[in-house]
């Protein structure tokens, strides 16, 4: 049995403490930098063991064999892939704490996948895109997102956590996973992404969730747009 096997016991209910970035130093996983504050629960979070499951219209049917991921705006080479093609891709391993705006944090994932700067460096974002919004398979549902947090070392298109297939009600069988920012950010059911110039507003953002997201920000996190946007 490998070292990552022996990481998570279950299907998604966590034990235990979580466990420590130095403790995959060395093991072909990138660490994201959260994990290595002192305190790991942002303001205003309470941790979660299990896997709460939200999401704004219900999980969508996804039939697999037509499943496509596309790419558009602001690249030299708009792509497409099929499932298949997509999970061959070159895959990562990350390490990562996740944060849901509505208050709980689930520490200690280990997510797989492809990383978003293997889809950008494929499609070769130009230099004036500064955003990127992500499209879901869920009634036209969107978000958006500075591109430097897209582009983060921890950033990635996911289909495993824990080393098991996403399941459809946690976004599978692909979602972006931005660790760096609240989780409404990270797209369930993920089926493309646009790079544009100028930011625009996705589903809650039109509701009144702020443009960027950090948890990190001030007493309460940047959760809403009157806290103040970027």
């Amino acid at each position: 049995m490998s070292f990552l096997d022996t990481l998570f016991k279950d299907s998604f209910r966590q034990d235990g403490e979580p466990r420590r970035a130095e403790e995959f130093e060395g093991r072909d996983v990138i660490v994201s930098p959260d994990t290595r504050r002192a305190s790991r629960i942002p303001p205003g979070q309470t941790r979660t063991r299990k896997w709460p499951v939200l999401d704004a219209h219900g999980t969508p049917r996804v039939d697999l064999k037509t499943w496509q991921f596309e790419t558009g705006g602001l690249i030299e080479r708009p792509l497409k892939w099929s499932l298949d093609e997509f999970l061959q891709l070159p895959a990562a391993l990350v390490y990562a704490d996740f944060h849901c705006v509505t208050r709980w944090s689930r520490l200690d994932n280990l997510w797989g996948g492809v990383s978003t700067r293997t889809i950008a460096e494929m499609v070769g974002v130009k230099s004036e895109a500064r955003f990127v919004v992500a499209f879901g398979h869920d009634h036209g549902w969107t978000t958006n997102l500075p591109i430097e947090y897209f582009l983060a070392e921890d950033s990635l298109f996911a289909w495993s956590n824990d080393g098991q297939p996403i399941p459809p009600e946690h976004g599978g069988p692909v979602r972006l996973i931005v660790p760096q920012l609240y989780a409404w950010k990270s797209a369930k059911w993920v089926k493309g992404v646009r790079f544009l110039a100028e930011d625009s507003a996705g589903f809650w953002e039109e509701g009144g969730y702020h443009m960027r997201g950090l948890p990190w920000t001030g007493d309460d996190g940047e959760r809403f747009r009157w806290q103040g946007d970027v």
